[in-house]
């Protein structure tokens, strides 16, 4: 089951229940200017429409959902189960959620609740079953959005009764699995054993490091418990609304709480929350990085843009406001890698409450504004490309996407402070990005061969199905490419023995035999020019090509980037961090010797483009112009937001996007 597009969907978040009917009517006529086709409604509302427990308020609902119907706006439903009301705290309190430290939070803001108490368990699902019953058949309703942006973690009594019967699960019952989790942990060491499964708890806050296998089972399930917490509330829904699909959002750039490759064959389609961190050109290429995980999440499908902001980009300790044309641009950099939707968060900025100032389409100036003007402009533009909706993106390259990496390197206190899981995705997906490759996120041991290429960054713990996986890509002609402490560790969190990257000695050609982190600030010399940085090995090249070696300090001599060639394919491995111009002229190597082309030959640095394609072979080359000074590109076909032919050229001005409905001569 997939949402079936109608065009693609333009609206956001809709919150009537903090505005008056005199301010409902003006969004109707605001919403028609705007070209809004959808709304997503309904999640934070569950003190209104259960004030009480058991008792339920929903004629305010239904009259919000039949004025948007009879607008044209299609609604994404969502449970509101994010947001407990106070009637439910008072009643349960051992269902608000504990910290690793043993604090209980109290109510007063989002999200609190224990998604592991069986209360709040009960409770979400009865409100999930009551809404679909009641607007089941409703002919506004297009979506279900279960919760908002899964992902809040507890360590209390419930979360450790449930994380037990996980492991048993896992591991087994009675003394063998007991046995099975000893050994998996690694309980030897700090005379951790557990005799008694009563013993077994979630890795609280303790003396000092805690135990980083214990750590990673509990992201795990954690990861697990809240994914069942979601299949509760769906299969509620189906009961009642069997076809209509089912959503949830995850929350990105960086919130690495879920393991995405589960949770996306569980919905019918797969939604992301995306709030840039970065005024600059690391903006462009993490709209990219977010893109293309949200495609490989949903195998490929197009998939859906739940919230991004109007007019703001959250950059650490300040909020930024995001120049005239970039709303646009942004928006069409989701749709060029597979979003079928531009939604926001959210319609109309809030009067009161801690997100007042975050961005809106209707902001607090009103209509009379810039923001309003350059939304009014994107639902133009939005609806002029729905053509586009259903199409897809296909990819040479690969990312790989790894939860128990992420989490085992938060878990791992003894690398760097400045090293993490999705900085150097980032990074290297952004090498990439910048050279015009599109690419897709696959797990370790998913549908390697499907690529030519695939880059494995920050890969540090590996399961012996990665293992094989890897091995078999490679000697069945795949370029792959590994990073500094890769396969150091096996699905346990144990170290892989006998140097690394452990079970691909071969495979690479190398050998490394100590790891030597390097001092804040400090950088070390590469035979080639080049200069790494925050990391170094000290390895040897057992078979392997050296590509460049380090050219000062203690491993002066030594192998720094190798290249080995193993059955039909080849094996990159890189022992530092290399920054900037350094880590793109590699890209550029790898990616030429594993016959990947950008989608656009010998297009300048800062024209970003992507194609989509279609049935009976049809495309649509999306360009966007990050530049300040016009770009050419080669390109023929219909330029759908201006409707003029291309024939071989097409000049896109700086800042500006192009989307280019191609003839079969415009197709490279």
């Amino acid at each position: 089951m997939t949402a079936k597009p109608a065009g693609l969907w333009f609206g956001g978040d809709y919150n009537p229940e903090q505005w008056d009917e005199k301010t409902w009517a003006a969004d109707g006529e605001l919403m028609r200017r705007a070209r809004v086709n959808t709304a997503t409604v309904g999640v934070f509302a569950w003190s209104l429409l259960e004030p009480e427990e058991g008792r339920y308020e929903f004629g305010w609902l239904d009259e919000v959902l039949d004025r948007l119907h009879r607008g044209g706006v299609r609604v994404i439903l969502a449970t509101p189960t994010a947001s407990p009301p106070p009637w439910f705290t008072l009643a349960h309190p051992d269902a608000m959620p504990v910290t690793s430290a043993g604090t209980r939070l109290w109510h007063g803001s989002r999200d609190t609740y224990c998604a592991a108490a069986p209360a709040y368990r009960r409770a979400a699902r009865r409100i999930a079953g009551e809404l679909a019953r009641r607007y089941a058949g409703h002919p506004a309703l297009a979506l279900w959005h279960v919760h908002n942006e899964y992902g809040t973690v507890c360590w209390c009594d419930h979360a450790a009764a449930a994380f037990r019967c996980w492991l048993r699960d896992r591991y087994g019952t009675g003394r063998r699995g007991l046995a099975a989790l000893n050994d998996a942990w690694g309980t030897a060491f700090w005379s951790q054993r557990y005799s008694d499964w009563e013993q077994v708890l979630p890795p609280r806050a303790t003396q000092w490091l805690p135990n980083p296998s214990q750590l990673l089972d509990y992201r795990r399930f954690w990861s697990a418990e809240l994914l069942a917490a979601l299949r509760e509330q769906r299969d509620e829904i189906r009961l009642h609304t069997p076809s209509v699909p089912v959503t949830t959002n995850f929350m990105l750039p960086d919130y690495q709480v879920l393991d995405a490759w589960a949770w996306g064959s569980e919905i019918d389609v797969v939604a992301v929350d995306h709030y840039l961190d970065s005024p600059g050109p690391e903006g462009h290429a993490d709209i990219a990085f977010c893109g293309d995980r949200a495609r490989s999440w949903g195998d490929g499908r197009p998939w859906l843009l739940m919230e991004q902001a109007a007019s703001l980009i959250y950059a650490g300790d300040r909020n930024l406001a995001k120049e005239p044309g970039r709303m646009l641009r942004d928006s069409m950099g989701y749709l060029a890698r597979g979003s079928d939707s531009v939604l926001f968060f959210q319609w109309r900025a809030s009067p009161a409450g801690a997100e007042m100032l975050h961005a809106a389409m209707v902001p607090h100036a009103g209509p009379d504004s810039r923001v309003f003007r350059e939304v009014a402009e994107l639902g133009r533009v939005v609806e002029r490309l729905g053509e586009v909706a259903g199409s897809t993106v296909a990819a040479e390259a690969a990312v790989v996407w790894d939860a128990d990496s992420a989490w085992a390197m938060e878990n791992q206190r003894f690398t760097p402070a400045g090293l993490s899981y999705v900085a150097e995705s980032r990074s290297w997906h952004g090498a990439l990005w910048r050279a015009g490759v599109v690419s897709d996120f696959v797990p370790a041991d998913g549908n390697l061969p499907r690529y030519r290429l695939v880059l494995a960054p920050a890969l540090c713990l590996v399961s012996d199905d990665g293992i094989a996986a890897l091995r078999e890509y490679v000697a069945g002609g795949g370029h792959l490419v590994m990073w500094f402490f890769g396969a150091m560790a096996d699905s346990r969190h144990h170290a892989r023995l006998g140097g690394t990257p452990g079970g691909l000695l071969d495979v690479f050609g190398i050998r490394v035999e100590e790891f030597c982190p390097l001092p804040d600030g400090t950088r070390v010399a590469l035979s080639n020019g080049e200069s790494g940085a925050v990391w170094s090995e000290r390895l040897r090249a057992d078979g392997a090509e050296v590509v460049a070696g380090y050219a000062d300090g203690p491993l002066a001599g030594l192998p720094a980037i190798t290249r080995n060639a193993f059955g039909g394919g080849v094996a990159w491995y890189v022992s530092t961090r290399l920054d900037g111009d350094a880590a793109d002229r590699l890209t550029a190597r790898v990616l030429a010797g594993a016959g990947v082309r950008p989608v656009v030959a010998g297009a300048p640095p800062g024209l970003e483009a992507v194609r989509r394609h279609g049935d009976g072979g049809r495309s649509w080359l999306f360009v966007l112009n990050h530049t300040g000074h016009p770009c050419p590109v080669a390109a023929s076909g219909t330029e759908l937001l201006t409707g003029r032919a291309v024939t071989g050229l097409l000049e896109v001005a700086p800042g500006a996007v192009a989307v280019v409905r191609e003839d079969g001569a415009g197709r490279a």
